[in-house]
């Protein structure tokens, strides 16, 4: 490795690149020697449309800086598109050693009100999308006993937010995706992490703005810049980061937190067995002082970003 070229030598996958986030990160890769592979669909925010523009702009940008990139614009959403986009890293660089699953996009609406393709299409993109694309590069780091995958959660999953049922079950169900990649691979010297990141970006963009307590809000997260991201997700996939791998952060402007996973709290039992009545009487008065509060990520994270 290289001074100060943490992925010296390795092959990065890095879906949703064409811009924010995702842009950012193959840049930082691609700056600490990574080979990359820009994949972005090139759709809008909702996942509507196409344009290999954002991927191509990324590969001339990184190769003027002297680098290595190649475009791919299939969807994350097709497993027969993850696999195109993997065999592109495979047919270009002959191995595959970091995935960055990014790419998303965003249909949001109050539950009651939500359609069944609002639902299918963030599903689609976020967990099925994650899925499709570590599973095609499965193959090539059990071989080559060695791999990195970064996934991205939300908090909207994590803790909740209002108006995005379909993302937050995507967003929750990759923590356990990629939980259970780590399980699974770690004989194949295989990690697996998850970035659940707070940042400026066309998504974040869509929120509404109507009410001053909206606007306040958004003027923080405008703070936040998607390069602030981009570091944690390079460490992860280098190799300074060995045995680091099952874990879920947070990167908040200059904050990185370790997120909780799901644990007991509390626990009663009773010697001949629960009724619904015992419970009532019992269970629930003894279990009520561990609750959570019905709270959404802007309650949890109620600070200024630093």
């Amino acid at each position: 490795m290289s001074e100060g070229k943490m992925l010296e030598g390795k092959v990065a996958l890095v879906t949703g690149s064409g811009r924010g986030i995702g842009r950012e990160m193959a840049l930082l890769m691609a700056s600490h020697g990574a080979s990359v592979v820009i994949n972005d669909l090139g759709g809008s925010v909702d996942g509507e449309g196409g344009d290999q523009n954002p991927a191509e702009e990324v590969v001339t940008e990184i190769k003027q800086a002297g680098g290595n990139a190649v475009a791919n614009t299939d969807s994350v959403a097709e497993r027969k598109g993850a696999e195109t986009m993997v065999q592109a890293a495979m047919d270009t660089y002959g191995q595959i050693d970091v995935v960055v699953n990014n790419a998303g996009i965003l249909r949001d609406r109050i539950f009651h009100h939500m359609s069944e393709p609002e639902w299918d299409g963030v599903i689609a993109v976020h967990l099925n999308g994650s899925f499709n694309v570590s599973r095609a590069a499965a193959p090539y780091m059990r071989q080559q006993e060695s791999g990195a995958y970064v996934h991205f959660t939300s908090t909207s999953g994590l803790v909740g937010n209002f108006g995005q049922a379909n993302y937050a079950a995507a967003k929750l169900g990759i923590v356990g995706l990629s939980k259970s990649i780590a399980l699974d691979m770690s004989r194949f010297n295989v990690r697996s992490n998850c970035i659940s990141p707070f940042a400026w970006s066309r998504m974040i963009g869509t929120i509404p703005s109507d009410t001053p307590e909206q606007q306040v809000r958004l003027a923080k997260i405008q703070q936040m810049k998607p390069a602030q991201i981009a570091p944690l997700a390079c460490y992860l996939g280098s190799d300074a980061a060995a045995g680091v791998t099952g874990q879920i952060f947070a990167v908040r402007g200059n904050e990185i937190f370790l997120m909780s996973q799901p644990r007991p709290l509390k626990s009663v039992h009773r010697g001949d067995g629960w009724t619904p009545e015992t419970i009532a009487e019992h269970a629930m008065p003894a279990l009520k002082s561990q609750f959570y509060d019905l709270e959404r990520s802007a309650d949890v994270f109620n600070w200024d970003p630093i």
